[in-house]
């Protein structure tokens, strides 16, 4: 009776769904990665956290050498992305929540601050200050340990796995931003997930939807509906000169 019992909670229960890997190829200063983290990816895990598996892969089409004992990087948009990349990477491994963030998981308190690290504002190199700044509005605790992190030979060690998961993914990296499912890459998907992420989400998460998704199923038709109204009205004044 326990275990029926035990077996139903596990059911109901979000905590037993499976959730589904999605990976976010991206570049700290690329603009398109900025619009896609700030406008698609922070409000689609707001939802579907606790049914998305993320992976943040800050690299890009950036590229590294070894040279002795250093690794050298050479980045999409010149040495300030570099550090950028090195503080999301060492952000990623570091975050962590203590017992007072109860409304955080250690992925949606990483998800908040590289989306204030994405829509922040910076002068010059001042890339640490815009990072310090993103971990108090945040409440990222220890900022310390990330800047320690990314000034250090940890940062470009991070930084450098980045690259080889990028480079295992695809070498080199045809857009940036890229988003895979499940490791494989889809150009559908990558394009769907351009125009509608959570959308696209939903529609790659294991049955039963969960019932947020109808809501982005409902709002797409709706738009697909007015779009074509829209048409025809054109079409119709048209036919009527």
């Amino acid at each position: 009776m326990i275990a029926k019992v035990l077996v139903l909670l596990c059911i109901l229960s979000v905590s037993c769904a499976q959730k589904t890997p999605v990976f976010i190829y991206y570049e700290s200063l690329c603009p398109d990665s900025q619009a896609f983290v700030t406008k698609q990816l922070y409000p689609t895990m707001k939802d579907l956290k606790d049914y998305v598996d993320l992976h943040l892969i800050p690299f890009g089409k950036s590229s590294y050498r070894t040279q002795g004992s250093d690794t050298i990087f050479d980045c999409h948009h010149g040495e300030i992305e570099c550090y950028g990349n090195k503080i999301h990477a060492c952000a990623i491994s570091h975050i962590q929540v203590d017992s007072f963030q109860m409304e955080h998981t250690r992925e949606s308190l990483i998800v908040d601050y590289i989306t204030c690290l994405m829509g922040g504002v910076f002068k010059d190199e001042a890339y640490a200050d815009l990072a310090k700044e993103c971990a108090t509005r945040t409440q990222v605790k220890k900022f310390e340990s990330i800047e320690n992190c990314a000034n250090s030979t940890e940062g470009s060690d991070l930084l450098k796995e980045m690259g080889e998961k990028t480079n295992k993914f695809q070498q080199p990296l045809k857009s940036v931003p890229t988003i895979t499912i499940r490791e494989s890459f889809d150009l559908q998907v990558q394009q769907d997930s351009l125009n509608d992420f959570a959308r696209t989400v939903c529609i790659h998460l294991p049955k039963p939807t969960p019932n947020v998704c109808r809501t982005y199923n409902a709002a797409t038709s709706i738009q697909a509906f007015t779009a074509l109204f829209t048409v025809l009205i054109a079409a119709a004044l048209h036919l009527m000169k």
